[in-house]
């Protein structure tokens, strides 16, 4: 891995567990609601990757895909309205687990074999998220964390699509463009209930053009640099991020239910990609 890779992997990871801390914090602390958070961060995500297009002597916006951009769509919608119900440290977890989970099915379906210590691994992986989401005091709302799922499902489409992207500003700006109508149409479809007020505003633009915007194509930048096992490892650090900052920033507690799940999943999906590695 260069240098360069490094950097921007860096970035792209932070810029992920901020947006947890930002759609958690908008969330639960101001008065804006799932669908305006999920526009807002939107338009505000297209609108900074236009300008920055444009800033390039060569710029297409006819770049990305409708398939990426409806993975898009459906993973910050998702995102969004699980985060009304979740910790920024558990939905986190949730989230990349399923991340992981669903590029190492895929890569099944492909025909890829993991061996012995490989499924073990995809057991405890599975396992760690059955503890999280088994009944108990501390166990997350289940709607929310089925929303979590399907997000985390759609980020995996997400950033397999994005492997072969050659210019990754223009696809991630063709992507938020056209993610764009589909979350008008749900801020339409969900009027009613529509509300923000300034701090949710602010964070929903923090959201969308430094966190996503910015971070998405910083994160399809690093991915042109890394293996798939070295790209679905890095992630790995996210929930680790936003479990801490959680803690630290909006005062979450750090329960033994999401320690041991966030051990068995982080573990696992580890030993698994160790596996990979080795036959890479």
């Amino acid at each position: 891995m260069t240098t360069r890779t490094l950097l921007l992997t860096t970035l792209a990871m932070l810029a992920f567990a901020g947006n947890s801390l930002l759609c958690r914090l908008a969330l639960r602390d101001t008065e804006i609601d799932a669908a305006s958070f999920t526009s807002l961060r939107l338009l505000a995500g297209a609108l900074t990757l236009w300008l920055l297009l444009r800033l390039r002597t060569a710029h297409s916006i006819n770049a990305g895909s409708w398939p990426a951009a409806t993975a898009l769509f459906v993973y910050a919608a998702a995102f969004s309205f699980a985060y009304l119900y979740l910790g920024a440290g558990a939905g986190a977890l949730i989230l990349f687990g399923a991340v992981q989970l669903s590029m190492l099915a895929w890569g099944l379906y492909r025909g890829e074999r993991l061996g012995l210590k490989g499924y073990s691994g995809l057991l405890l992986a599975f396992v760690g998220l059955l503890v999280l989401l088994l009944p108990g005091a501390s166990r997350p709302p289940t709607g929310a964390a089925l929303l979590m799922l399907l997000a985390g499902v759609a980020w995996g489409g997400y950033s397999l699509l994005g492997r072969s992207v050659k210019d990754p500003l223009a696809a991630t700006t063709g992507n938020f463009l056209r993610a764009v109508p589909m979350t008008l149409v749900l801020s339409a479809l969900l009027f009613a209930q529509a509300r923000w007020d300034v701090p949710g505003f602010i964070y929903a633009l923090l959201s969308g053009a430094l966190t996503s915007g910015v971070g998405y194509a910083i994160w399809y930048s690093a991915l042109r640099g890394l293996q798939s096992f070295q790209a679905a490892s890095v992630q790995l650090s996210v929930p680790i991020l936003a479990a801490l900052a959680g803690s630290l920033l909006l005062d979450e507690a750090l329960s033994l239910r999401l320690l041991l799940s966030a051990t068995a999943v982080l573990g696992g999906i580890a030993l698994v990609l160790s596996v990979q590695q080795r036959r890479t």
